[in-house]
């Protein structure tokens, strides 16, 4: 690996937009993605993130289940030992499904942040609400023999052992991941320290306006993954009826008026509608144009109206490999009328 230095060609990250979180901490307004999606190397996606945090990002989205946070946590030890300060970066990672019993949240934690080499984790998110494990890799017909349906009593005694997390100094935030309205007013209900963020899947063709629109009036920052469709999702999660963003004749056009890539388009439309993009690339002209989309060249109100109008509700993470019983198809771990599936 190369010496860490600063490039040249970057973005100052101080001009980056940031979140006021309802902690008043400030949260970069985009992220690097860190999920390979079986198609790139651990190695090659640690060197990308060294990459990032040259060119100006200053926010890395991980997870444990990724399997490559041994290999960042190298990354972030150069990025540091070559100047970058640990508290300029923020840092996510996630809780893994099978994690979820009592005391395994401790344990998951502190091996993530040895992974990372790191104190502390600037955010820790509980990844799915349902603790049904799958295996890496697994086709989309896989099912676990103890798939269970989301249980808000065990989710909380999941939350407690989250919370624990802040009174310890290991996490300063802890927020969710692939939740619904209905769960999210049960865990607001019954928190004693509430998610400052909520994860979840955000583009063009997926805009999620009830979700998101619940997050912000409760002061939970949405963090939007697949922010421009996810090209190279794995092939489990493609189905016949995906729609793709980037294609989309509106995005088309504005990115043909700006002279960039119609990915460039999503990221921008994502930062000032006010989610948290979280792109994933481990080519440097990609995650460095996604950068820039942030300080250059804003849309015009007309040009965002015209995104805001073509939401196909197009879901391209369905999740089906978490449905827990016979005859299910993915709609019901989503809670698409409003109620919590039953058992």
């Amino acid at each position: 690996m190369n010496k860490f230095e600063v490039a040249k060609d970057g973005v100052d990250p101080n001009l980056v937009p940031r979140r006021v979180l309802h902690t008043g901490a400030k949260m970069p307004a985009i992220g690097l993605g860190t999920f390979g999606s079986d198609r790139f190397s651990g190695e090659d996606i640690a060197e990308a993130v060294k990459g990032a945090i040259s060119v100006g990002y200053r926010h890395i989205d991980c997870a444990s289940i990724y399997g490559n946070e041994n290999l960042i946590g190298q990354s972030f030890k150069e990025v540091m030992q070559g100047g970058i300060k640990r508290q300029e970066l923020w840092i996510t990672s996630k809780l893994w499904n099978d994690m979820h019993g009592e005391g395994d949240v401790l344990i998951s934690c502190k091996k993530s942040l040895e992974d990372l080499q790191l104190d502390y984790l600037d955010l820790y998110l509980v990844h799915w609400p349902f603790p049904n494990y799958h295996p890496p890799g697994c086709d989309v017909t896989s099912r676990s023999p103890n798939a269970k349906p989301y249980i808000h009593e065990n989710y909380m005694k999941t939350w407690r052992q989250m919370e624990k997390l802040v009174e310890m100094g290991l996490a300063k935030h802890i927020g969710t991941s692939n939740m619904t309205i209905p769960k999210l007013k049960l865990l607001l209900r019954d928190a004693n320290i509430k998610p400052a963020c909520n994860e979840m899947e955000q583009h063009p063709h997926f805009q999620q306006p009830e979700l998101f629109r619940f997050c912000m009036e409760n002061e939970i920052q949405p963090i939007g993954f697949c922010p421009i469709g996810s090209p190279t999702r794995p092939d489990r999660d493609k189905t016949d009826s995906d729609t793709v963003d980037i294609e989309d004749p509106v995005v088309v056009k504005i990115a043909k008026r700006l002279n960039v890539h119609p990915a460039v388009i999503c990221v921008k439309w994502a930062v000032q509608r006010g989610q948290i993009p979280i792109p994933f690339s481990i080519y440097r002209n990609e995650y460095l144009s996604n950068l820039k989309s942030t300080v250059q060249d804003p849309l015009t109100d007309e040009e965002m109206e015209a995104i805001a109008g073509i939401d196909r509700n197009c879901r391209l993470i369905k999740g089906q490999v978490f449905l827990w019983k016979q005859n299910q198809t993915w709609e019901d771990l989503w809670d698409i009328n409003g109620q919590i599936t039953p058992p």
